[in-house]
């Protein structure tokens, strides 16, 4: 029996309209997510990835309704949450959380650690203070921090026990699915592995669904099953990890695997060079939006989109060349 998808997004779109003049007309828009489609099943990770500015935390963002969609839909455990009023987001809240790229930001630094763990908790009208205090002790210490730091503030902490705290703030109100914004990339490198590990531990012992977003594939790599490359607000591929870091289909996602430094400097790599910048999201060229960089372009490309279609089992990319 095929398995329901916890998370399914169709057809998604974000645009911010661009104003100008004194009485502030809509001149354009920023196509930052422009008709987006996956889905994630329970215990899953979905790793997206792509170059700054291609639409991924846009993406992680509107899949939340932390931003509103300008199209698609949204679903969570079947529940479409595209329209839904904010009474009903509310509760459907408690089934998704985020964990946001830099830990102190994205924390109070006037309130306790404690107090910003518990505080999903309080809001939702969870148990009494007690009962939230003693919810809050189980959380620090299932990320690998002790109780006694819930009276400490988040300048007191470290970067990766700020983003320990995060995590724990997310894993508060026992969510099936979290988005992690690029939770690692302002970490060194021996503290990423740890936080990298610590989410894949409690997805195992809790049945965890992630979008992770990241432009390192490595990381990527190591805790995604399967893998979405963006560029320019749209999929140019979809496929499962282990396919797609063996055989990139896409010339972008060739380029981004040829771009990543190997461990063994004895080891040499043909490199896919990509020319030029990324385009402007507010005037996309036409056709392929990566055809003006792409070595392998024809006449086609530039003038007909690709269309995001099936090339196998669970395997899709949006190239005329494929």
């Amino acid at each position: 029996m095929e398995q329901t998808p916890l998370v399914e997004v169709s057809g998604l779109r974000k645009f911010f309209p661009i104003r100008k003049g004194l009485l502030r007309r809509t001149v354009g828009n920023v196509r930052a997510v422009d008709g987006v489609s996956f889905s994630i099943n329970a215990g899953e990770t979905l790793g997206l990835v792509g170059e700054s500015g291609c639409g991924k935390s846009t993406v992680g963002r509107t899949v939340l309704r932390l931003i509103e969609p300008s199209a698609g839909s949204i679903k969570i455990n079947g529940n479409d949450i595209t329209a839904v009023g904010k009474q009903d987001l509310r509760a459907l809240r408690r089934q998704m959380q985020i964990v946001f790229q830099d830990p102190f930001s994205s924390l109070n630094p006037r309130i306790k650690a404690g107090e910003i763990v518990g505080e999903p908790l309080k809001v939702h009208g969870v148990g009494d203070r007690g009962e939230r205090e003693a919810k809050v002790a189980d959380l620090f210490r299932l990320v690998g921090l002790r109780p006694a730091q819930m009276n400490n503030y988040p300048h007191q902490f470290s970067g990766g026990q700020r983003q320990r705290v995060s995590i724990a703030r997310a894993l508060a109100l026992d969510p099936g699915f979290i988005v992690a914004d690029e939770p690692v990339s302002a970490l060194d490198v021996s503290i990423q592995a740890q936080v990298i590990n610590l989410l894949m531990d409690l997805q195992r012992d809790r049945k965890l669904s992630y979008l992770f977003i990241s432009h390192n594939l490595a990381v990527v790599e190591h805790i995604s099953h399967r893998v979405a490359v963006m560029y320019l607000g749209r999929i140019v591929e979809y496929a499962d990890k282990t396919a797609l870091f063996a055989k990139p289909l896409h010339p972008y996602t060739e380029a981004l695997l040829a771009a990543v430094p190997l461990p063994d400097p004895a080891l040499k790599r043909t490199k896919h060079r990509v020319e030029g910048d990324v385009p402007s999201p507010i005037n996309p060229p036409s056709g392929c939006h990566f055809h003006p960089r792409c070595p392998y372009a024809e006449a086609r490309c530039r003038v007909e989109a690709p269309v995001l279609r099936d090339v196998g089992v669970g395997r899709q990319v949006a190239c005329h060349l494929r």
